[in-house]
């Protein structure tokens, strides 16, 4: 699996981010071809002090190919062009595959 986390700083207006976030651009997200899950968060916090963030999302592909396929299609060049209209504190993007352990 290869996982996409989009780290957001404090925007300058959090109530449109929320409303603008929930309505308009998750519903582009869920169109990205083969996603095979997400989930955000409004609710981020630090183990000590104050975090730098104030939202998270996280997307799950099959592999690093088929993230980079869906960031090229026509749906992710869309979902990269709408985080202007919401994210004026600006967005970290990393990836990476992830690793299983046992517990």
């Amino acid at each position: 699996m290869h996982k996409l986390v989009v780290l957001y700083p404090t925007p300058t207006d959090p109530d449109h981010f929320r409303d603008y976030y929930v309505t308009n651009h998750l519903p582009l997200v869920t169109r990205l071809p083969g996603l095979l899950a997400w989930r955000y968060s409004f609710d981020v916090a630090a183990t000590q002090g104050q975090t730098p963030y104030f939202a998270v999302f996280e997307a799950e592909f099959a592999d690093a190919a088929a993230m980079t396929a869906a960031r090229a299609s026509p749906q992710g060049r869309q979902v990269t062009a709408d985080v202007a209209n919401y994210a004026t504190g600006g967005a970290v993007v990393i990836h990476y595959p992830v690793q299983n352990g046992t517990g």
